[in-house]
């Protein structure tokens, strides 16, 4: 059982890097976490690592894309529980590209995952989060929500879109906390699938000399969790401090 000061914390994506450093973090802050992805081999190995350290964890198969899944995977918590206290969009893909390269599957995919998998999770949370009068959605957006790169225009889109979509939450819910963290270059997989094999190779070149641990990320939104109920943290962003 969780003790009444612990949160109960769901992650999407959280089978490799941001979402599973999250874990770890707010797991050893002393929240239960409820872990989503597709991988629930990896989902399973994670918590039973979190356990073994001492931590309160679950998982459950998840596809963002999909909103029955997404309602699924909140609505078995908030039953188990009895309330979500943090929803955690971290799901995210990258597949870079240009624009004139015509990868148009890959762009629906950055749109179905990074935008829509984030709305399909508001969508799911929010009124449970309003009826309660309480709540906190941290929305995981890049440094990608502030410029705009060559090879990455729909990407950039689509974390423009979500750091739009958590100033507009964030005005119109003054009783959820709404917090969007923007990572500049972590160690993560997401250069690792998809986009155009020479652009994923100079991100995956810049990121091994740039990148920040996922932790240094999983620290920030720690901290936006434990702040008091009257604190709400609205943007933080996090990049290596050689990054332009």
């Amino acid at each position: 059982m969780t003790s009444t000061l612990s949160k109960i914390v769901l992650i999407t994506g959280a089978s490799s890097g941001i979402g599973e450093a999250t874990a770890r973090r707010l797991a050893a802050d002393g929240h239960h976490v409820v872990l989503g992805a597709r991988r629930v081999d990896r989902l399973a190995a994670l918590v039973s690592e979190i356990q073994a350290a001492g931590g309160s964890a679950e998982q459950r198969a998840l596809d963002v894309t999909s909103l029955d899944s997404v309602r699924g995977f909140i609505e078995a918590a908030h039953t188990r529980h009895g309330r979500v206290d943090v929803l955690v969009n971290n799901a995210g893909v990258m597949p870079l590209s240009t624009v004139d390269a015509l990868r148009i599957d890959e762009w629906n995919q950055m749109i179905d995952v990074n935008l829509r998998g984030t709305l399909h999770g508001i969508a799911a949370v929010l009124p449970l989060m309003r009826a309660r009068g309480e709540g906190q959605i941290v929305n995981i957006a890049s440094t990608a929500a502030y410029r705009v790169d060559r090879t990455a225009a729909v990407y950039c889109a689509t974390k423009y879109a979500v750091r739009a979509l958590s100033e507009g939450l964030r005005q119109e819910n003054p009783e959820v906390r709404v917090t969007v963290v923007s990572p500049g270059y972590t160690e993560s997989e997401l250069a690792d699938h998809g986009g155009d094999p020479q652009v994923q190779a100079a991100v995956r070149a810049e990121a091994a000399r740039l990148a920040v641990p996922a932790a240094a990320v999983a620290d920030a939104i720690g901290y936006a969790v434990a702040q008091p109920r009257n604190v709400d943290v609205n943007e933080l962003v996090v990049r290596p401090t050689a990054q332009q």
